[in-house]
């Protein structure tokens, strides 16, 4: 685990396809907090050291795997996930609270559903302790490693138009850091300057259309 925030802890890296990098992150504030997903338990002890886990939000399907069931038996943690992707993430463990619409829940996180790259993808807003706002957007938008955003397009899985206006929506949040699942550079974290952040979304809209037009 490494400190990337007063209240922000990153996993172990883990490295699904050769060049993509993802973590997970614990978020230390009313709770213990962890999105996405880890890829094994090397960091269990550590998590325990910070307090456990009493919930896990999934950002989207992808990252469901037989990882949850052991976190859900060692920390005795909630999975919220989308309503959506019951199907494919209840192959390996029970959603405790599906999530179906934008709101601010009992632990302080706004759930903003962004379906796009999945049919149920979410992000999360969340306050930050100095002040500042996280924006959890899992394989929806990341910072690829020229330091472009860019959306989270899969041919023949992503549905386009829905995720330019889930673009929109995001463009809408004012976010200070942005924390990806999947990311190309060296991190899936950053610091942004909230009045530009509609500029970054309209360059993700502008590589969406040239993705979408081949």
């Amino acid at each position: 685990m490494r400190q990337v925030l007063p209240d922000l802890w990153e996993t172990q890296e883990d490295n699904p396809f050769p060049g993509l990098r993802t973590h997970a992150y614990l978020w230390t504030g009313k709770n213990n907090v962890l999105f996405y997903s880890v890829a094994g338990e090397a960091d269990f002890d550590e998590l325990d050291r910070l307090g456990g886990i009493t919930d896990q939000y999934l950002s989207h399907q992808d990252e469901a795997g037989p990882m949850l069931g052991r976190i859900a038996e060692r920390f005795g943690s909630r999975l919220h996930a989308a309503a959506a992707e019951t199907d494919m993430v209840g192959r390996h463990a029970r959603i405790d609270v599906p999530l179906t619409e934008r709101h601010v829940d009992d632990n302080g996180v706004e759930i903003v559903p962004t379906p796009g790259h999945t049919v149920g993808s979410i992000c999360y807003l969340v306050p930050g302790a100095d002040g500042t706002r996280y924006l959890f957007t899992g394989d929806t938008l990341y910072r690829g490693a020229s330091g472009t955003w860019r959306a989270g397009y899969i041919e023949g899985m992503s549905d386009a138009r829905a995720l330019a206006d889930s673009l929109r929506l995001l463009a809408t949040t004012e976010p200070d850091v942005v924390i990806s699942s999947a990311f190309a550079g060296e991190s899936g974290v950053h610091r942004i300057d909230p009045r530009e952040w509609p500029a970054h979304i309209d360059r993700a809209l502008t590589g969406l259309s040239a993705a979408v037009q081949g």
